[in-house]
């Protein structure tokens, strides 16, 4: 189906907001688009200065005060004109449930004893097991939401997939992909969708009452 030109942008400028910093093929991975059309409009947001051009060592396209302002004006008016806002409401409070959860896991994941400092170095494979364990069950229970998400919203297709695919890295033995923030991690995805849902319902993380604790937050 065919998308309209308010469309393709909010894809663009929502999609930069979840990377942070992107180059025009990265953007358009994340919008869905093919990269000319991607990098059309990025051109075009740019003369509005709603995004800016980096240079240097670190380049790539960044979302600008004004850019988040108009995506966040946009899907507010997604939310309103589809009538999907109850049903990520719903959804994103399922999800909050579930964010200790996958923090605790991660924890575990990085470090064996809290108390001591220990870290985790993955020489003993009953421990990974287990904690590895503890992150299919958080999957298990987040699928439905993904799904629910995908019903109401269609960019929210592919969060799920992608926690899938980094949950069979980690279970083939590739310890990165558990919460390696460098990587599409299983904790990369988790805070991406984070991030989505927040952006999507206009909450600030800061004004979230979160129960999980450790050195990675969500």
């Amino acid at each position: 189906m065919a998308r309209s030109a308010d469309a393709v942008r909010l894809r663009v400028l929502h999609a930069l907001r979840l990377a942070g910093l992107a180059d025009t093929a990265a953007v358009a991975a994340r919008a869905g688009l093919a990269e000319a059309v991607a990098l059309q409009v990025l051109e075009a947001a740019a003369s509005r200065d709603e995004v800016r051009r980096r240079e240097g060592r670190l380049a790539g396209w960044i979302l600008t005060s004004a850019g988040r302002a108009a995506a966040e004006a946009m899907l507010a008016a997604e939310l309103d004109r589809t009538g999907a806002r109850p049903r990520v409401e719903r959804a994103y409070g399922r999800f909050l449930e579930l964010n200790p959860e996958l923090l605790a896991a991660c924890t575990a994941w990085q470090v064996r004893d809290p108390a001591r400092g220990a870290l985790n170095d993955h020489t003993d494979a009953r421990y990974d097991s287990a904690v590895v364990d503890r992150l299919a069950a958080v999957h298990d229970w987040v699928r439905p939401i993904c799904v629910d998400l995908a019903a109401a919203l269609d960019r929210f297709a592919g969060y799920e997939s992608r926690m899938a695919r980094a949950l069979a890295r980690v279970r083939a033995g590739e310890t990165e992909w558990f919460a390696r923030p460098l990587v599409d991690s299983y904790h990369t995805v988790w805070f991406e969708l984070h991030e989505d849902l927040l952006a999507t319902l206009g909450v600030a993380r800061e004004s979230e009452s979160e129960t999980g604790s450790g050195p990675i937050r969500s």
